[in-house]
């Protein structure tokens, strides 16, 4: 294949790097990928055989630049594997993951290259920020070892490499392969019309995939009990084989932690995060088991006697659904006509943007993205200066992972001289005609989603290593959480939350009373959350050469906690863990109410100080959003806020106080 032939050996010529989808082949990833691995290796060659004393400049920036070729091919595959995975993209992927695993180490366990970064010195913040991270890097992934434990290193991410993307491609398939079908759609009573129709399938059945979480969202709507159990218990006995895989690679991480010099797998991840001790994270999510159960234990009473028969899981969604409606007169399904998508988007999410931080949105239908779903913004700044591109992908589909995240496809740097592309990824049902209308759940995903992208966005940083999202994983949730307070900002919501049909504003009182319902099952949404994270917690914290049974480790890791409780499961069992055994949230679950007693705090900081103003917004921009990894995320929270940050606003907010 010819240099011409490939459009990752070159760098994009469209605007702001955007890649080529449009001549993007499954055909030109390996070659991509093996050329740009043989090209860095051979950057890494010259960087540490120069003859020249090591500086910051020949070694350190000489590493954030090299890797352009792995870079680009990189962020274009892995945006298929997680969006549009087809047959052929999983077959790369299986080939690859194992094969970069190993690349990565030949980098990182490269003792020439450690001896010439040791020998670097830096002068300016973001500069020793740089330098920091690229020893902790180095040091954690095994620069120090010697030559058998490295080669044992090299073995164990070998194998996790394999074994994470077996995981991953499991629950992919398990969501459609495991769906629930019915044959008559009166099966389906409770859901709207669209529901239904999105259901449909050619051979007269009807279809719901299963959702990324252990609670479909539309056990709240359907009336029947035992089309409940069945969507439930599909759920929690999907993908069974993930389980023995999820042990094995716990297992294996704690042998890597213990070749690191850590006691096990969770003080090797939280070392260099915020929280720095696994003594910190237990303190901060045990405190808060015992109100959260106590909190649900109350509500089990109150929705048994409402149901008239004992509660099980999958009555849980459907009768604290009712009690939202008939206590609080909410009906979800009648508010989701004042949330289309496009409204969402251009009057709520962007509008909140604009009010905040003085940046502004043009669609761009002459750029493309890797699916037909896909939108494309151009991002301008204050100073009518283009500052990205934005793309937006709402919609589910088979090749589809679950859940919602962000990701980059070109990385803010003012060494490389780029500017963003984010992606958001949600996973919103397509009508099959007509305009897409959200739940309040989905209208405050797209908001959170929005959050990470405005982090990538709003990036001012030089090295790429240290751009908008590069910050510890407990801290990254922290800056999207925030920007989920605008979606129900009164001048926010007056703007895109109108009728579709009619164009009338949302109730003001039905806005009001969705926060109190809200607020109602806040015991039970931290309940399901603690299990899920603590389930984490528990696989990382096993010693290395400890035995596990995979059949019973999850019980016995939910009972030691005070969390084995029959009406509430994890948010995720282990075998559909993907944050964790997919991803690289693995003992880092815990992350997101960690960020959150951030997100808290600071969401009183703003209502206290004038709530929706470009003084407020360019203060967090300034901050926290523009600063990436340069300065210590701690730091900077408290210079945002003027103090340190406080746990009380969390409790008050999930009713735990």
């Amino acid at each position: 294949m010819t240099e011409t032939e490939n459009p990752f050996f070159e760098p994009s010529g469209l605007p702001y790097g955007l890649p080529d989808f449009a001549n993007i082949r499954e055909e030109h990833f390996v070659p991509a990928f093996e050329r740009g691995m043989a090209e860095q290796l051979a950057e890494i060659e010259v960087i540490k055989n120069d003859p020249a004393p090591a500086t910051f400049e020949n070694t350190l920036v000489a590493l954030e630049r090299s890797g352009a070729i792995l870079r680009r091919v990189s962020n274009v595959f892995f945006t298929f594997t997680s969006s549009d995975a087809s047959d052929r993209v999983q077959e790369i992927e299986t080939e690859m993951m194992p094969r970069l695993s190993a690349h990565a180490d030949a980098i990182t366990l490269d003792r020439a290259l450690w001896e010439r970064i040791e020998q670097v010195t830096a002068e300016g913040p973001e500069d020793e920020a740089l330098l920091e991270r690229y020893r902790t890097d180095f040091v954690k992934a095994g620069a120090r070892l010697d030559g058998d434990a490295q080669e044992r290193l090299r073995e164990i991410n070998g194998e996790l490499a394999r074994l994470s993307t077996e995981f991953g491609q499991n629950g992919v398939t398990a969501a459609t392969e495991s769906a629930l079908v019915v044959t008559d759609a009166a099966e389906l009573d409770g859901l709207d019309g669209d529901r239904v129709a999105a259901a449909a399938r050619e051979d007269g059945t009807y279809a719901l995939p299963l959702h990324n979480t252990t609670l479909h969202p539309l056990m709240a709507r359907l009336t029947d009990r035992s089309v409940r159990e069945r969507l439930f218990r599909l759920s929690v006995d999907r993908a069974p084989e993930n389980t023995e895989i999820a042990a094995r690679m716990a297992v294996l991480r704690a042998e890597r932690a213990a070749l690191l010099g850590y006691a096990d797998h969770a003080s090797h991840k939280v070392a260099d995060q915020t929280s720095k001790t696994p003594e910190a994270v237990e303190e901060r999510l045990g405190a808060m088991v015992e109100p959260a159960v106590r909190n649900v234990l109350r509500q089990t009473e109150e929705l048994a006697e409402l149901a008239g028969h004992p509660i099980e899981p999958w009555d849980w969604p459907f009768y604290a659904e009712q009690v939202r409606r008939d206590r609080y007169e909410v009906d979800e399904a009648a508010l989701r006509p004042y949330f289309e998508l496009d409204r969402v988007y251009t009057d709520g999410v962007f509008h909140a943007a604009t009010a905040l931080y003085g940046i502004t949105f043009a669609e761009r239908a002459d750029l493309s993205g890797y699916h037909p779903d896909v939108r494309v913004w151009e991002v301008f700044d204050t100073d009518g200066s283009g500052m990205g591109l934005f793309l937006l992908d709402p919609y589910a589909r088979p090749t589809k992972q679950g859940g919602a995240w962000m990701h980059n496809l070109v990385e803010q740097s003012e060494l490389l001289g780029q500017k963003p592309v984010v992606v958001n990824n949600l996973n919103i049902t397509k009508p099959g005609s007509g305009p897409t209308l959200l739940t309040p759940d989905e209208v405050n995903t797209a908001f959170h989603e929005f959050g990470h992208a405005l982090h990538g966005l709003l990036s001012a940083v030089r090295y790429p290593r240290l751009e908008g999202t590069e910050v510890p994983r407990d801290f990254v949730e922290f800056p999207s959480q925030v920007n989920e307070m605008w979606a129900n900002h009164p001048q926010i919501l007056a703007n895109y939350a109108r009728h579709h049909e009619t164009g009338e504003p949302v109730p003001a009182e039905l806005i009001e009373k969705l926060a109190a319902a809200e607020r109602y099952d806040q015991g039970f949404a931290t309940v399901e959350y603690l299990a899920a994270a603590l389930l984490d917690w528990s696989w990382h914290r096993i010693a290395p050469g400890q035995e596990v049974d995979p059949g019973t480790f999850e019980a016995q890791a939910l009972e030691r906690w005070g969390l084995a409780l029959d009406l509430v499961r994890p948010r995720y069992r282990t075998a559909y863990l993907q944050h964790c055994f997919a991803g690289d949230y693995h003992a880092g679950y815990y992350s997101y109410v960690w960020s959150e007693v951030l997100d808290a705090d600071s969401v009183e900081w703003f209502n206290e100080n004038g709530g929706l103003t470009r003084e407020n917004g360019d203060r967090f921009r300034r901050y926290v959003l523009s600063v990436g990894g340069s300065v210590d995320p701690m730091r900077a929270t408290a210079e945002f806020l003027g103090r340190e940050p406080r746990l009380e606003p969390l409790l008050r907010r999930r009713g735990l106080a």
